[in-house]
């Protein structure tokens, strides 16, 4: 072989390993995007029980991690206007920091979400009584609320992979009445969305409010404050509280209050308003809005735009309120994922939800639930971008 036919030869292998190479790459990216779900082991909890943490992945890239204790939303990436995918929730890096030190991050929310006053209420005539854990009320559930169970877990493979997650309250449990079944689903959609469904049955009359207590910082990595989000919430009406955060069992608008959404509005705006005692009360936002529109339909409740990133967050559901809190308790106290300590307002949550302290408010829509009937609602974050 002469000096030129071997050039040719060794070119044209090293062509063919390219080619071969490049080949290789682009399955193995189409196969990343290929959506589905993936199961591991995430740890063990005190009891000896083992949780699992859930992967869920659609076509475009986006992740869900789910954990089956407490349905915990581990972490839920978004592509920012370049295409970078970041985590945009609040986090912990085990198991055991949920475990011991955990202000909802992520969580299932149950029996009932928000507050109860005094950790009292009653139910056809009768009284019931459940843990004070807030500021002498009853908050998110009690002691063991459903942010601190292990769930039943069934992936959904699929387009849109889901995990079903079912857990059985049983009667008197943080002091509730009845067997409460429940299931919950989260489905990762095709267009960058999850979707949360939650149902409920029933075998003795109680009350349920479900939520999710996800907090969102969409600047990716929790970089810094939310006080540069931009929120719009579709609701003309707002709850206000007492120093304790219960409802004061009226409704109050919007316009001319630092608690106006009702056009994009930037956060840090008003917080920390000294002249409005309704800001003095939640040390910032705590409070529930009442979204416009029909309870019982999917309608849109909030738009979050943080303009560095250029990500959008629609949050759309079939309940009557929800509630904007933006991380005024976290102190630097609780340490994230690789080691990162969240600071004051470093998240915003947006929890769809029936209204604080309904059982004990006539004059609010019901959240009690009897046997025969289905507790069924929906809300779906929805993420997108825009450039400026």
């Amino acid at each position: 072989m002469n000096a030129l036919t071997h050039c040719l030869s060794l070119a044209l292998f090293t062509g063919i390993l390219t080619m071969t190479s490049c080949s290789s790459k682009k399955e193995n990216m189409a196969d990343e995007q290929k959506p589905g779900i993936e199961k591991a082991a995430y740890g063990q909890l005190p009891d000896g029980q083992t949780a699992d943490l859930f992967t869920l992945r659609n076509a475009a890239g986006m992740t869900a991690k789910i954990t089956n204790y407490g349905g915990i939303l581990v972490a839920l990436t978004a592509p920012d206007k370049d295409g970078k995918f970041e985590d945009v929730t609040l986090g912990l890096d085990s198991l055991s920091s949920y475990v011991k030190n955990n202000p909802f991050f992520g969580a299932l929310v149950g029996r009932y979400g928000n507050r109860i006053a005094k950790g009292k209420f009653t139910l056809d005539g009768k009284p019931y009584n459940l843990f004070i854990n807030n500021m002498g009320n009853h908050l998110h559930g009690g002691k063991v609320g459903f942010d601190k169970v292990l769930w039943t877990a069934t992936p959904v493979e699929g387009n849109e992979p889901a995990l079903k997650l079912a857990y059985t309250s049983k009667d008197m449990e943080e002091g509730y009445p009845g067997n409460l079944s429940v299931t919950v689903t989260y489905t990762l959609q095709k267009d960058n969305a999850l979707k949360i469904d939650y149902e409920a049955t029933t075998d003795k009359p109680t009350v349920v409010n479900l939520t999710n207590h996800t907090y969102f910082n969409l600047t990716g990595g929790a970089e810094r404050d939310i006080l540069d989000h931009v929120v719009t919430i579709n609701a003309d009406k707002f709850i206000p509280v007492d120093e304790t955060l219960i409802p004061t069992g009226k409704l109050q608008p919007v316009a001319g209050t630092p608690f106006d959404f009702t056009k994009p509005m930037v956060v840090g705006a008003r917080i920390n308003d000294s002249t409005d005692t309704q800001i003095k009360y939640g040390g910032g936002y705590d409070h529930a809005w009442v979204l416009n529109g029909e309870a019982g339909s999917l309608k849109k409740a909030a738009t979050v735009y943080e303009p560095t990133s250029g990500r959008v967050m629609d949050v759309s559901t079939t309940e009557p309120a929800v509630q904007f809190y933006t991380g005024n308790f976290l102190n630097g106290k609780v340490v994230g994922r690789e080691g990162f300590p969240y600071k004051k307002r470093y998240a915003l949550c947006l929890e769809t939800e029936h209204y604080p302290d309904s059982p004990n408010q006539p004059s609010f829509p019901t959240t009690t639930l009897k046997p025969g009937e289905t507790y069924k609602t929906t809300t779906i974050y929805q993420f997108s971008t825009k450039k400026e």
